[in-house]
């Protein structure tokens, strides 16, 4: 009698499936894990949904403030610079007002 899956047979598809399940280990390994290793080595951020490798920005980039600096500091420090702006801008304007006033007085004078 002749049989499909004689012992032989079986030990060459449980060696094929075994050298597959193999490949497929280190190919998941090279292809999934190995970068991510990579870049958490190199100190750098490891998104799993993108499959990106991101460089960790100091919020000071983002912000533009000093490194060291508190927030509240530099809420300061912009909260000053605007009220310079605004006190210049209002002298500006005193002066504009105080120039029309001078030049409808001496327009009145002429009539």
């Amino acid at each position: 009698m002749h049989r499909l899956l004689t012992m032989k047979r079986l030990s060459v598809l449980f060696l094929c499936t075994f050298a597959v399940a193999v490949g497929l280990t280190f190919a998941w390994q090279g292809l999934v894990k190995a970068p991510e290793e990579r870049c958490e080595a190199s100190g750098r951020w490891w998104d799993p949904e993108g499959r990106e490798c991101a460089k960790p920005i100091s919020i000071a980039e983002i912000t533009g403030r000093p490194i060291g600096v508190s927030r509240a500091e530099a809420s300061d420090a912009k909260n000053r610079e605007l009220i310079a702006i605004e006190d210049r801008l209002q002298a500006q304007k005193d002066a504009r007002d105080a120039d029309a006033a001078r030049q409808r007085a001496a327009l009145a004078e002429q009539r």
